[in-house]
């Protein structure tokens, strides 16, 4: 599909072409071939397009990216409240985890990703399934995100992992392997990350073997880190050294690996991460509500290392909003450090782009220049909650501190419009109503037999 995004109030391309006003670009297939003046490019090609989008009032920016998501948690959206990350996990998600169906788990990944496309979420960084990831995979072909994604893999945790959940880890593998050859680059979006739960639910040989396979098949790999303080305490006693210097002891650091949460981290860790150029998965709305802490982002950033944005699951957020990640993300810290300059919106708004593209290697999302992919994100202008709005008004504030997921009208990603006028192109009442039946027969089953 050939379209044309004309007389844009602004365009904000995150890369060395800055800031444009009354500017249109034109996508060609998936690509961005030109952008610039509206006047220059209309004279240039005209208006005959597939597809012309009026985007008076609006702002075009990149595709938003989120390093850390659980799209088959979603369905679990309000039923694991107010509870500390390992009660939360061992009593509510993992018991949850273990019993859902594939049907449930298309459905949960499914409604997930057309929330994360409504919100202007082009890029996901998943952390799958131990059960049925084939179904989160169809889910995410369906959708049209653009997505990593893989199995989850844990083969110890007696004490608070579901026996359904724990696996050999070579047949896990094994598992992940065939996986990643069926989905690995399928329609140039879709593409597998290995995704060992944690430290305390795998064992060294699990992760140092899973370390040597994503490599060898060059892929992505994702792990938890340092979220809690009872989990790193766990970590010290059990293994003898901490979180982040351990996962470096086997293997799951560097470029190719992102750490979700680092919170309880030390200034050696740190230290780890910049020098082994891993990056870490900020995800404050979930820190904040499971009393987990916050995260020393403004020192990571400043010492170097990559830090990206990430909503986490559901159940420990409640939402998928990008914008509310985005703003959290910077209130925290002016709040922790009582310095109100310090992460500032355009610092956030990178965050979740540019720092986004670069923990995935990629470097044709995330910011807009010609041979980008068209990965596009429209955020109306006109909505009371932007307003007033005028050329002496910050863009990058209005998107981090003012905008929410109600005012992205327009969601393009690999060149196909999937959000129109602020609507999924899926029946969405339908959609929904699945969901609750489903969710509904999940949670009587479980709290039925507690």
């Amino acid at each position: 599909m050939d379209i044309l995004i004309s007389n844009a109030d602004l365009l904000l391309t995150l890369s060395e072409h800055g800031v444009l006003r009354n500017a249109s670009i034109v996508v060609e297939e998936n690509e961005i071939i030109d952008f610039g003046k509206s006047y220059e490019i209309e004279r240039k090609y005209g208006r005959n397009f597939d597809y012309v989008i009026d985007a008076r009032g609006m702002i075009v920016v990149p595709g938003f990216i989120q390093t850390h998501v659980h799209l088959v948690q979603t369905i679990f959206r309000g039923l694991a409240d107010d509870l500390s990350l390992l009660d939360w996990l061992g009593k509510r998600i993992l018991p949850m985890e273990a019993r859902i169906s594939a049907e449930g788990v298309y459905y949960s990944s499914l409604l997930a990703c057309i929330e994360l496309l409504m919100s202007g979420t082009t890029t996901i960084v998943d952390f799958g399934s131990v059960r049925h990831q084939e179904k989160v995979f169809e889910a995410i072909r369906d959708s049209g995100i653009r997505a990593f994604s893989g199995k989850i893999i844990m083969d110890m945790g007696d004490s608070f992992v579901p026996e359904e959940l724990i696996e050999d880890y070579k047949e896990a593998l094994s598992s992940s392997v065939n996986l990643l050859k069926r989905w690995n680059g399928f329609e140039g979006r879709i593409w597998y990350a290995f995704s060992p739960r944690f430290v305390l639910s795998c064992s060294e040989e699990c992760l140092r073997e899973t370390a040597y396979v994503a490599r060898e098949h060059n892929a992505l790999i994702q792990t938890h880190a340092s979220e809690n303080k009872d989990e790193v305490k766990l970590v010290r006693e059990i293994i003898g050294i901490n979180n982040v210097e351990y996962l470096h002891k086997v293997g799951l650091t560097g470029r190719d690996v992102i750490l979700a949460h680092c919170i309880w981290i030390d200034d050696y860790e740190m230290e780890i991460l910049y020098r082994t150029k891993t990056n870490v998965a900020h995800c404050p709305s979930a820190n904040m509500k499971l009393g987990s802490g916050i995260a020393r982002v403004p020192e990571m950033l400043e010492r170097g290392i990559n830090v990206t944005i990430g909503a986490d699951g559901a159940p420990c957020n409640n939402n998928l909003d990008v914008f509310t990640e985005m703003r959290h993300a910077s209130l925290i810290q002016k709040a922790r450090l009582t310095d109100p300059e310090v992460l500032p919106a355009d610092k956030v708004l990178r965050m979740a782009t540019v720092n986004g593209a670069k923990a995935l290697g990629i470097s044709d999302i995330g910011s807009i220049r010609k041979g980008s992919k068209a990965d596009l994100v429209l955020i109306s202008l006109k909505d009371i909650n932007v307003n007033p709005f005028t050329r002496l008004h910050d863009p990058y504030s209005v998107i981090v501190y003012s905008a929410k997921a109600s005012n992205v009208r327009y969601t393009i990603v690999n060149g196909k419009i999937v959000v129109a006028g602020g609507r999924p192109k899926i029946n969405l009442y339908n959609l929904i109503e699945k969901v609750c039946d489903v969710a509904s027969k999940l949670a009587e089953e479980i709290f039925d037999e507690n």
